[in-house]
C-alpha cells in the first residue's frame, strides 16, 4: 500500500495547465474507433487504468490498437458493428463500472457470449439497472444475484428497439442502450428524469449514427454504419476540478487552465462555483472544437475569503456528479451552510462517496454531517492535518490531498494507487506547482 504525505502550501500555485484526456471521452474514443469502419486516430488519451481496461477488452475481441509509447495516442482500425470477435477468456475490467456497463450495450448486439469481470469494488457495483431494459431488448445477462453483480455473462441476440425511462438519470446506463439500439430492430428510446452527460449521444452523431434528440429523450436507430474519425481528446474537467479548487482555496495563487472540456452536461461546477462567487478571469464563452465536444481556457486566483455557502439540488447533480467530493472541501472553507441533496449516487461509485468525504473531512476536523443521502457543511471551518484514507477511491484520495493542502499540519493519505485510474500524472502536476509531498510504500 502507497501512501502520501501532504505538507501544507506556503507559496500560491502559478502556471499553465493541460489536463489528461477526459476519462468519459476516453472510454467512448475507444469504444467507437473500434466500432467504426475505418482507421480512427486519436490523441490526448486518458492512459488511466479504467481506460486501459477498456481498450483491452477490444483487442481481446480482435480490434488492432497501437499506442504511443506513453498511450495518449491511439491509431485504432475499426471492425464495423459486426467486426468483433469472441473473447478467448473473461475480460477483466479493473475497477472500471464505465467499461462495464458500457460493453454490456455492446455485446447485447453481437451473435457471442463474453464473460465480464473486475476487481472486488467493481464486483460490488450494481449492473441490474443495465442488464434489466437489456434483457427487455432480447438479451440474456447472467450473473450473481440475478445478473445484478460481476462476474456477468452477456449472451448477445437479435434485438428489438424499445422505449425505456430510467428511473434515475444515468449516463452509464443510457449510453449502455444507445448502443445496444445501433443493433436493434426499430428505435431505441431513453428518456431521464433530468438530462444526464450527452457525450455518447455526440459521439453517436459524430460518428454517423442515425439520432435524435428531443428533450430528455434521445433515440437512435441501427443500419448506419459508424464511420472513423480522427481527432483530440478534450482536457478533463472533472480532473481540473482539483486544480481549480487548490488554485481557488491558497493564497497568491494564478492558474490558466487549457483546452478544458466545456460540454454544458459537465460544467455543473462552473454554475457551482460561480454560484458560490468565484469570478473567471477568462470569458467562459469562448469555444474551440476538440471532435465532438467544445473546449474553453480559463484563469482562476484565488479566493478562498469570498467564498460563500452553496445548495445543490438533486436535479442539478447529473452534471457535477464526480466533482462533489472537492465541492465538500470547498464547502469547508465557504461562509454559511453548504447543502448537497439528495446525492444517494455517490453511495455506489468506486466507494461510497457520502461516507468517505463526511468520515475523513471530520477527522480533518471539517464541521460536515450526512442526513440520509443529504451532505450539510458548515464554513468556513479551520482544517488540520490527520491521517485519512482515500477508501481506495480516486475523487476521495484527490480531494483529500487538496485538502491536506490547506491544513493546519501534515496530512497522511493512505491508498493512493486508485488515483492513478483517472489521472496517471496528478502528482507530476503538483510537482510542476511546486507543491510539496513524499510518497510512502508500506
Amino acid at each position: 500500500m502507497k501512501t502520501v504525505k501532504i505538507v501544507p502550501a506556503r507559496l500560491g500555485l502559478s502556471g499553465k495547465l493541460s489536463f489528461p484526456g477526459d476519462k468519459s471521452l476516453s472510454h467512448r474514443a475507444v469504444i467507437f474507433g473500434s466500432l467504426a469502419e475505418g482507421r480512427s486516430h486519436f490523441t490526448n488519451v486518458l492512459p488511466g487504468e479504467d481506460c486501459v481496461c477498456t481498450r483491452k477488452a477490444f483487442e481481446a475481441m480482435g480490434v488492432r490498437i497501437s499506442s504511443s509509447k506513453d498511450q495518449t495516442e491511439l491509431t485504432i482500425d475499426g471492425v464495423g458493428l459486426k467486426g468483433l470477435k469472441a473473447p478467448k477468456s473473461a475480460l477483466y475490467l479493473g475497477n472500471s463500472g464505465t467499461s462495464m456497463r458500457l460493453l454490456m450495450g455492446v455485446l447485447a448486439g453481437q451473435d457471442f457470449s463474453a464473460t465480464l469481470t473486475g476487481d472486488s469494488s467493481l464486483s460490488g457495483r450494481p449492473m441490474r439497472r443495465v442488464a434489466e431494459p437489456l434483457g427487455r431488448m432480447g438479451a440474456k445477462i447472467t450473473g450473481k444475484d440475478n445478473g445484478n453483480f460481476a462476474p456477468i455473462t452477456v449472451t448477445g441476440a437479435s434485438l428489438q428497439g424499445i422505449s425505456y425511462h430510467l428511473p434515475v438519470a444515468s449516463a452509464q446506463v443510457k449510453s449502455a442502450l444507445l448502443l445496444a439500439g445501433l443493433y436493434a430492430k426499430g428505435t431505441t428510446r431513453v428518456t431521464e428524469p433530468e438530462k444526464s452527460r450527452n457525450h455518447t449521444e455526440k459521439f453517436l452523431k459524430f460518428f454517423g449514427a442515425s439520432v435524435n434528440e428531443d428533450g430528455l429523450s434521445v433515440s437512435v436507430q441501427a443500419g448506419k454504419e459508424l464511420k472513423a474519425k480522427s481527432f483530440a481528446i478534450a482536457g478533463d474537467i472533472s480532473s481540473a476540478a482539483f486544480f481549480m479548487a487548490a488554485a481557488l482555496l491558497m493564497p497568491g495563487s494564478a492558474v490558466e487552465f487549457r483546452s478544458i472540456l466545456n460540454n454544458p452536461t459537465r460544467t455543473g461546477i462552473v454554475e457551482i462555483l460561480k454560484r458560490m462567487g468565484v469570478k473567471f478571469v477568462f470569458d467562459l464563452d469562448t469555444k474551440g472544437e476538440e471532435g465532438p465536444e467544445p473546449t474553453i481556457n480559463f484563469m482562476l486566483t484565488s479566493q478562498a475569503l469570498k467564498l460563500q455557502a452553496f445548495e445543490i439540488k438533486k436535479s442539478e447533480l447529473p452534471s457535477l456528479i464526480d466533482e462533489i467530493p472537492i465541492l465538500c472541501v470547498l464547502a469547508t472553507q465557504a461562509k454559511g451552510t453548504s447543502i448537497i441533496h439528495d446525492a444517494g449516487e455517490l453511495r455506489v461509485k468506486e466507494t461510497d462517496r457520502i461516507n468517505s468525504m463526511v468520515s475523513q473531512l471530520t477527522r480533518m476536523g471539517a464541521d460536515i454531517k450526512s442526513e440520509g443521502n443529504s451532505i450539510i457543511i458548515q464554513g468556513p471551518t479551520p482544517l488540520k492535518g490527520a491521517v485519512v484514507s482515500s477508501f481506495k477511491d480516486h475523487r476521495t484520495a484527490m480531494s483529500l490531498i487538496v485538502a491536506g493542502l490547506i491544513a493546519d499540519g501534515e496530512t497522511t493519505l493512505e491508498d493512493i494507487e486508485c488515483i492513478s485510474t483517472s489521472f496517471p500524472n496528478f502528482f507530476d502536476l503538483l510537482t510542476t506547482l511546486k507543491v510539496s509531498f513524499e510518497i510512502l510504500n508500506k
